[in-house]
């Protein structure tokens, strides 16, 4: 790493990180850490809802899947504590604007998730893998259990969202002994990542100019998010508030909810893709961040498509409110 961002990058990183380094995007930063950590047939606990190709990822290496609930604050202690019993070797979680829900983890459940991997027997040796991938177009405080277990964090930050997803980097922290081997390895494949890239992903994180564009980057996500969610609710679909640039509805059919919304010229993702456990309810996601007018006819078709007519008073489901 050039030592101008690794400067920058020391100074802005969430906790004191023994080492840094950059790799190609926030995905090749999971892969290769899931590929230090983990051997064929170990459990890896995993959002759901989560990120659906941290799912393949965990296909292709022959992982399995230990899925926990999520709620507004991220992960649910209570399922994660039992999850932890299982003895994983890896941990993966978002900790700002969840993908897809756009929950962040405040600063306390952060304590307690550390907590219970200090305390529960079985999780000793667990390693956890923290994708930051929205970092300063998020409205939430930076977090990482790193804070807590420097020795047992691996916290990347990805640049994709914030600044182009063409510079493909991603900044990587943690203990120094899984930093090196993971360096190591690039060196029998891409080698290192440019330094051109770097010098120009350095400039865009000190001059005046574009870190002003972010902010009021950041600034637009949320007052977007924010009148979709608020105009759901004078439709009669409560939600609670949502981080980054995505929203998750529940629908009474996502099928038929992608149908109708399609038809009406509104394009979403469907849940299923992002529950790792199935039959765990139908949903949909929702990507407010282009969404410059109309907001009444999108919140309008959205509350349409996402419950029959007579259920609109109860749209909001108990389990994500």
């Amino acid at each position: 790493m050039i030592p101008e961002l690794l400067a920058v990058l020391e100074r802005t990183w969430p906790y004191r990180a023994e080492a840094l380094t950059v790799v190609d995007g926030a995905l090749d930063a999971v892969s290769r850490s899931l590929e230090q950590v983990t051997r064929f047939g170990d459990r890896v606990i995993v959002e759901s809802p989560g990120f659906p190709p941290f799912f393949d990822l965990l296909d292709q290496l022959g992982l399995q899947r230990l899925p926990v609930t999520i709620d507004c604050h991220g992960i649910v202690p209570a399922a994660f504590h039992a999850a932890l019993r299982h003895a994983p070797a890896a941990v993966i979680l978002q900790p700002r604007a969840q993908n897809p829900t756009g929950a962040s983890m405040p600063g306390e459940r952060a304590a307690e998730l550390a907590r219970l991997l200090l305390t529960v027997p079985q999780a000793a040796d667990t390693i956890v893998i923290e994708d930051d991938h929205s970092g300063e177009i998020s409205i939430a405080p930076d977090v990482s259990l790193g804070s807590w277990l420097p020795s047992r964090v691996l916290h990347v930050r990805s640049y994709s969202k914030t600044h182009g997803p063409d510079l493909r980097i991603a900044a990587l922290g943690g203990p120094t002994e899984l930093i090196d081997a993971i360096v190591a390895r690039r060196m029998l494949g891409p080698g290192w990542t440019s330094r051109m890239l770097q010098s120009i992903l350095h400039d865009l994180l000190t001059e005046g100019d574009s870190m002003a564009q972010v902010s009021e980057a950041r600034r637009i996500y949320f007052a977007r998010q924010r009148a979709l969610r608020v105009t759901l609710g004078e439709c009669g679909l409560e939600l609670p508030p949502a981080d980054g640039i995505n929203m998750w509805l529940p629908v009474h059919n996502e099928r038929e909810a992608l149908v109708r919304l399609a038809a009406a010229g509104i394009r979403v993702a469907g849940g299923s893709p992002f529950l790792a456990n199935e039959h765990s309810g139908e949903f949909i996601r929702v990507t407010a961040a282009a969404l410059t007018a109309d907001v009444g006819f999108v919140a309008t078709a959205l509350v349409q498509a996402a419950v029959p007519p007579a259920s609109a008073a109860q749209a909001a489901d108990p389990r994500w409110a």
